[in-house]
């Protein structure tokens, strides 16, 4: 082989190189493109939002429901303050948004008050500017084994919220702290969440100044989007180090489902 070939193919492999690492930056500006105007995928790690969402359910959260913040940015660069190419969240949207006291950790809750609403748990019933949030009894929430045999049975209602959005709600206890509270009026640029599970959520009913980990008002600006669908769901039984076990653990049932 004379040294012209040589350089030949040597070039070609540079080329072909230079190539591959040109189409691998691409394919991470388009994600990274996406991940922060269009969609984010977020996994479900309590129960605090049953029987809407389960442990093991991965969202899809549309990042341009709501405009954009610093907090939709990778990394929350301070590049600008407030949202832009904004719009309001409804009532009983379920929300994705950063928790005010630590913003590099998610929330997901649903958003039953707007600036301006006034809100009280009266007996574990939601009262909505002095009104009471029209609910009915239904079937009560079953919580089964891997192998199908349901272990508990949870009280389950069904919400319809003044702008005609209907969802489920459990009520765990026949008594809890936050099925009795006082009027909480949500303050200007700030909306009120809630999790459908009642009993087992810290969520807007609890100031951070009654327990670090409750979540107050939450401000526009840590509104990262709206979840939309569910793409896949999965069993917490199943391991990441375990292949054999996630297929037995889908819940095929679940998976590309809007959420309500």
């Amino acid at each position: 082989m004379d040294q012209e070939q040589t350089v030949a193919k040597a070039k070609t492999r540079g080329g072909d190189l230079w190539e591959s690492l040109r189409t691998l930056v691409y394919a991470i500006l388009i994600a990274l493109g996406i991940r922060t105007f269009a969609y984010e995928p977020f996994h479900i790690p309590s129960e605090s939002m049953l029987p809407t969402l389960l442990v093991g359910d991965y969202v899809f959260v549309s990042k341009y429901a709501y405009g954009y913040s610093r907090y939709s940015l990778l990394f929350s660069p301070p590049l600008f303050e407030g949202r832009i190419l904004g719009s309001e969240p409804k009532r009983g949207d379920v929300v994705v948004f950063r928790f005010p006291l630590d913003t590099s950790v998610d929330y997901i809750k649903r958003v039953v008050g707007l600036p301006g609403d006034k809100l009280q748990m009266r007996d574990g019933v939601l009262y909505l500017n002095g009104e009471p949030v029209k609910r009915r009894r239904v079937e009560d929430f079953e919580r089964r084994d891997r192998f199908g045999n349901v272990i508990e049975r949870n009280e389950q209602w069904e919400e319809t919220l003044p702008n005609g959005v209907t969802y489920r709600t459990l009520n765990l206890y026949s008594f809890s702290r936050e099925d009795n509270t006082g009027v909480f009026t949500v303050p200007p640029g700030h909306y009120f969440v809630m999790g459908d599970n009642r009993d087992n959520s810290l969520d807007s009913r609890v100031s951070a100044s009654a327990n670090p980990a409750g979540v107050g008002y939450v401000p526009a600006e840590l509104l990262i989007g709206r979840a939309e669908v569910r793409w896949i769901s999965i069993e917490p039984s199943a391991s990441l180090l375990k292949p054999w076990t996630w297929f037995g653990a889908l819940r095929w049932n679940r998976m590309f489902t809007g959420i309500d």
